[in-house]
């Protein structure tokens, strides 16, 4: 009988355990099992845990019946009929006699203290639609978890973005994808977003969409301007529509990018309407809206303990005093949350003097945010009663975001700026 080789010698060899049902002990309630609890319990294991005490978020999954807690240390016999060991606890003793247990027993063990002696490795494990991606690293003095992890990360961000599919391969579902591309940042868009667009045949994009996305999509695909410049050039909604319901008609797999999210102030539900009517499939991807990006990018948190419990974003494209505003004017001066106007760069004049004059006071903060989260990105400070002012002054244009509440001055002194802005576009005191 051959002898054991040290396992230095070799390296580990790749399996996929599949645990549903099956007996797992966890030895230690601290971080390592936080960390890893949530994938066992997402693999259905009947799992055990054994420690004296435990982290909150562990004693919770115990409270929610997903786990069965032993509040008590590890004693020889716990993994009897056991497939598979996690141990993890503050006690290296019991560690190691958990670990002598799992050699009798045959049981693979991992161990977080010394992964030397342990039978098995924990691989750094990501997933991207349906695939599993589980990397071990080796080098002549062992593991790397660090290297691992940043392999996974790399062919993770590949497979979301679909840099790693090769184009004969990639999966396209003919339909239209109305994607929320956030306030403006490349990066800011989500994961689903960014995979979606990969796999497009065809990119409707707004002009408040991520932009700088489009140069990232392979020659074959058609980019389609939907812009709609304030008081300019414009795609009509209906030719959008039409579009939209062509191109998926002609079996194309359909990107609608919009900024934003696209249910807010973005008529997606207007488009999502147009594709039930003629019974086309329609996925929606929601995105990170500029109402609170973009405040945040600028150092305003929408709220604030002690400051504002509450915050209304408020579309400004219709005067206060316009017919077809369906606006309370008169309830929002009354709030004592936080305002955040969208479109209504044009409209600060207005909408101040209405506020005003149903009791808002003219020295309440206000900022103007412009091309948020971008390299333009720039922020100009003014009170209710000299905002319309500065706003020309500084000639503000849209897209702006306008914050109006004690908010404002939250993070003065303490935030930095946003790191794409230009350090020529620093926020201005108010007048």
């Amino acid at each position: 009988m051959a002898e054991h080789a040290d396992h230095a010698d070799h390296p580990a060899y790749p399996v996929g355990l599949r645990l549903s049902g099956r007996r797992v002990v966890v030895v230690g309630g601290g971080q390592v099992a936080q960390r890893r609890l949530p994938a066992l319990i997402a693999a259905g294991a009947d799992i055990v845990l054994v420690s004296p005490a435990a982290t909150p978020s562990v004693e919770a999954m115990a409270d929610a019946g997903e786990i069965r807690w032993e509040r008590r240390p590890y004693t020889d016999g716990d993994l009897t009929d056991t497939w598979y060991a996690l141990i993890a606890s503050d006690d290296t003793a019991a560690n190691d006699a958990a670990s002598a247990e799992a050699e009798r027993t045959r049981t693979w063990c991992v161990r977080s203290d010394n992964a030397d002696a342990a039978t098995a490795w924990t691989p750094a494990t990501g997933r991207s639609e349906g695939v599993t991606v589980a990397v071990l690293t080796t080098d002549t003095h062992g593991r790397d978890p660090r290297h691992s992890a940043a392999v996974r990360d790399a062919i993770v961000e590949g497979l979301r973005d679909g840099t790693l599919a090769a184009p004969h391969h990639r999966t396209r579902t003919p339909g239209v994808a109305l994607v929320g591309g956030g306030p403006g940042d490349p990066d800011l868009i989500t994961v689903r977003g960014r995979r979606l667009l990969a796999e497009a045949d065809v990119v409707i994009a707004d002009r408040l969409g991520p932009r700088d996305l489009l140069d990232e999509l392979p020659p074959h695909v058609e980019v389609i301007d939907a812009a709609k410049i304030p008081y300019g050039r414009y795609m009509a909604q209906e030719a959008i529509n039409r579009a939209l319901i062509e191109h998926a008609k002609a079996g194309k797999a359909v990107v609608r990018l919009k900024g934003g999210d696209p249910f807010v102030f973005g008529r997606g539900m207007e488009e999502a309407q147009a594709l039930a009517a003629e019974g086309i499939a329609c996925t929606v991807v929601p995105g990170i809206s500029s109402s609170i990006s973009v405040p945040g990018a600028a150092g305003i948190p929408v709220t604030h303990r002690g400051v504002a419990h509450e915050f209304t974003v408020v579309s400004g494209h219709v005067a206060p005093d316009d017919e077809r505003s369906l606006v309370d004017w008169p309830a929002l001066a009354k709030l004592r949350g936080t305002l955040v106007l969208l479109m209504a760069v044009d409209k600060i004049g207005a909408i101040a003097r209405t506020l005003i004059a149903h009791g808002k006071a003219p020295g309440t903060p206000v900022a103007l945010i412009q091309e948020g989260t971008t390299a333009a990105q720039r922020r100009v400070d003014a009170t209710l009663a000299t905002v319309a002012e500065r706003a020309v002054a500084e000639d503000v244009r849209p897209p702006a975001v306008i914050v109006i509440g004690d908010v404002v001055t939250v993070g003065t002194s303490t935030t930095p700026p946003h790191p794409l802005a230009r350090a020529s576009a620093a926020r201005t005191p108010p007048a």
